[in-house]
C-alpha cells in the first residue's frame, strides 16, 4: 500500500493544519523542542506531536487514587478519553483503523517501567499494537498523508475513500495502541509504507497558547505549540 509523494530537492513546506478537536489540550512530545520530536524517525514520526486533553485548570485527570501513585487507572478518569478528534484538514481517508482495546492508564513510574520494556515486542506485533485505532488522511493540497492515532475503540466514523473536510467528526480520543495515557498523536508523512515514510513538518493556524509559566494566554496565527504549552484551538466571530 505505498502512495509516495514526489521526491522535493529543497525543504518541504510544513503542512498548514487546524488542530483536531476542540477545547485545551496540553501539547507533549512537539517538535519545537526537539527533531525527531519522539526521538526516531521510524514509522514517519520526525515531526510528529502529542496532544493530551486538560481541563481549566490544565488536569489531565481531575481525580487520583492508589493506582495513580503505584499502579493503573481506568482511561475513562482522563479528561481527554472521548473527546471528539476532528479532520486537521480537507482530503480523502486513505486508511482507518478500529477494533484496539483501549487500555489502563499509567502515571506512576512503577507502571511505566515494564511497560517501556515491552516496547519490542509491540513493534514486532505490527502497526496495530503501535498505533492502535487510527485514520490517515491524504490531504488535499498534496502536502502529504495525516495520521491521528490512538484513538477509542469502536468510535471510528470515517471510512476508506471519504472525502473528509477540516472539522469533519473522525473519531474519539482513546487509549488504544502504544499509548500510556489518553492523548491524540498526529503526524504528516510522505508515504503510506511505514517502513518508507519520511516525517513532514506541519503548523497548525488560530489557536490560543497558554505556555508553561503561568503567563496569559496568546493568540497565533499560525505555529507549532511549544512543550508543555496548552492550546484551544481559535475561531473569530464572523
Amino acid at each position: 500500500m505505498s502512495q509516495a509523494q514526489p521526491k522535493r530537492d529543497s525543504p518541504p513546506v510544513p503542512a498548514l493544519l487546524t488542530l483536531p478537536f476542540t477545547g485545551r489540550w496540553i501539547a507533549r512530545n512537539s517538535p519545537a523542542r526537539r527533531i525527531p520530536s519522539h526521538g526516531t524517525d521510524l514509522l514517519g514520526e520526525r515531526y510528529a506531536i502529542d496532544f493530551i486533553g486538560v481541563d481549566e485548570r490544565g488536569r489531565t485527570a481531575a481525580t487520583r487514587s492508589w493506582g495513580t501513585f503505584f499502579g493503573t487507572e481506568p482511561p475513562e478518569r482522563f479528561v481527554g478519553f472521548g473527546r471528539p478528534i476532528l479532520a486537521p484538514s480537507g482530503g480523502t481517508v486513505v486508511h482507518a483503523h478500529d477494533g484496539e482495546p483501549d487500555h489502563v492508564a499509567r502515571r506512576s513510574q512503577l507502571s511505566l517501567v515494564p511497560y517501556a520494556l515491552g516496547q519490542a515486542a509491540r513493534l514486532r506485533q505490527g502497526v496495530g499494537a503501535i498505533a492502535g485505532n487510527h485514520v490517515v488522511i491524504q490531504l488535499a493540497d498534496g502536502a502529504g498523508f495525516a495520521a491521528l492515532v490512538h484513538l477509542r475503540n469502536g468510535s471510528v466514523r470515517v471510512r476508506v475513500g471519504e472525502v473528509v473536510h477540516t472539522g469533519d467528526l473522525l473519531a474519539q480520543c482513546g487509549n488504544s495502541g502504544n499509548s500510556t495515557q489518553p492523548h491524540v498523536h498526529l503526524q504528516v508523512m510522505d508515504n503510506l509504507d511505514l517502513s518508507r515514510a519520511a516525517g513532514l513538518p506541519v503548523r497548525f493556524r488560530s489557536y490560543r497558547v497558554w505556555p508553561p509559566g503561568g503567563r496569559g494566554a496568546e493568540l497565533h496565527e499560525s505555529g507549532i505549540p511549544g512543550e508543555g504549552a496548552v492550546v484551544e484551538p481559535f475561531r473569530p466571530m464572523v
